[in-house]
C-alpha cells in the first residue's frame, strides 16, 4: 500500500508541474486561464501519461515474444512502418480522417513488426546483443525507404513530426485517439497470463495449452495500435518501450500481472517528466519530450547492454 501512496503522490506531482509550466501564467493573466488548463495544459499531460504508458506496455510484448529483454517496438521497425502507412495514406487520400490514418498505420506496423519476428526466428539466441542490433537495421531500412518516399514527394517535413515525439501541438481535440491506449491496457491486463507464456517460447508455450499462434498474433495487433496511436498523434519516442520494463523488471521481477500496472505508471511518468524538463530547459522555448527521453534512454540502453548478459531472457 506504501509503494501506491507513493506513486500517486509522485503522478499528482507530475500532473500538477504539468499543469502549472507554461508561458502563459494562470493565476496572472488576462487570459481565460481555465480555458488554458481545459484546451491546452490538461490535454497535453494525459497524452503524455497516455503515450508513455502505452509505449511501455507494447516494449513488454514485445519483448515476451521474441523472448530478449534488450528489443523494444523502436528497435523492430514499428514505427518505421506505422510512418510508412502514414505517408501512404498521406499520398493516396490526404483529407482521410485521422481514424482513417491510424487505421492504416497500424496495418502497416502489423506487417512491419512481423516481419521482424520472422528475422527473429532465424537469429541465434546465444548473443542476445545480435537481435537488437538486427532490429536496429531492419527498422534503418524501413525508415530509409519512408524518408527516400517522403523526399521524391516532398513530404519530408510530415516525418520530421512523425519523428518529433513533442507534445506542444496539441489541444483538446486532436489527442482523443490517444484513450484507445487505455482500452488496450485492459486488454493486455486480462491477457497478461498468456503473454508470460509467449515469454517462455513456442515449445514450452504449446506444452502449456497455449495457443501460440493466435496469441502473438492478438499482442502483435496490439502493439501495432498502440505505436501508431502514438505516432499518429504526438510523434515516435524512442527506448520508452525498451528502459522502463527492465527498471520494472529489476525492481520487481517477473511477475506480469502485478508488474503491468507499474509499467504503465513508470512510462507515463517517465515521459510526463521529460516533456516538463523540455519545457524548462530553454524557456519560453521547449524540447521535444522525444528528444530529452532519447538522451536519457540512450544512456540506459548502454547500461543495460552491459548488464544484460545476467537476465537477457529472464
Amino acid at each position: 500500500m506504501k509503494t501506491w501512496a507513493i506513486a500517486l503522490l509522485v503522478l499528482a506531482l507530475l500532473v500538477g508541474a504539468s499543469c502549472l509550466v507554461g508561458v502563459v501564467d494562470l493565476f496572472g493573466t488576462s487570459l481565460d486561464g481555465l480555458m488554458v488548463l481545459a484546451v491546452s495544459r490538461l490535454p497535453r499531460t494525459f497524452a503524455a501519461l497516455l503515450a508513455g504508458a502505452g509505449l511501455a506496455l507494447a516494449g513488454v510484448v514485445v519483448q515476451m515474444s521474441v523472448q530478449n529483454r534488450l528489443v523494444e517496438p523502436g528497435l523492430v521497425g514499428t514505427p518505421e512502418s506505422a510512418m510508412l502507412g502514414l505517408l501512404l495514406v498521406t499520398l493516396a487520400a490526404p483529407g482521410a480522417a485521422l481514424i482513417v490514418k491510424m487505421s492504416v498505420a497500424a496495418g502497416t506496423a502489423l506487417i512491419g513488426t512481423s516481419g521482424f519476428l520472422w528475422l527473429a526466428r532465424h537469429v541465434p539466441r546465444r548473443d542476445p546483443v545480435l537481435l537488437p542490433l538486427i532490429g536496429l537495421i531492419y527498422g534503418g531500412i524501413i525508415g530509409a525507404a519512408v524518408l527516400w518516399l517522403a523526399w521524391t514527394t516532398d513530404l519530408v517535413q510530415y516525418v520530421g513530426v512523425w519523428q518529433s515525439g513533442e507534445f506542444s501541438g496539441v489541444l483538446q481535440g486532436r489527442y482523443e485517439l490517444l484513450w484507445i491506449v487505455a482500452g488496450v491496457a485492459g486488454l493486455l491486463w486480462l491477457a497478461a497470463d498468456r503473454i508470460t507464456l509467449l515469454g517462455l517460447g513456442e515449445d514450452a508455450a504449446r506444452s502449456l495449452g497455449l495457443d501460440y499462434r493466435q496469441t502473438l498474433l492478438i499482442g502483435l495487433i496490439l502493439v501495432a495500435v498502440i505505436v501508431s496511436v502514438v505516432v499518429v498523434s504526438v510523434g515516435s519516442i524512442p527506448f520508452v518501450g525498451l528502459v522502463v520494463p527492465n527498471i520494472v523488471s529489476r525492481w520487481r521481477g517477473d511477475n506480469l500481472r502485478r508488474n503491468l500496472p507499474l509499467v504503465a505508471w513508470l512510462g507515463g511518468c517517465t515521459v510526463l517528466g521529460c516533456d516538463i524538463i523540455g519545457r524548462l530547459i530553454r524557456y519560453p522555448y521547449e524540447i521535444p519530450a522525444g528528444t530529452v527521453f532519447a538522451v536519457l534512454g540512450a544512456g540506459l540502453f548502454l547500461w543495460l547492454l552491459h548488464a544484460a548478459p545476467r537476465r537477457a531472457n529472464g
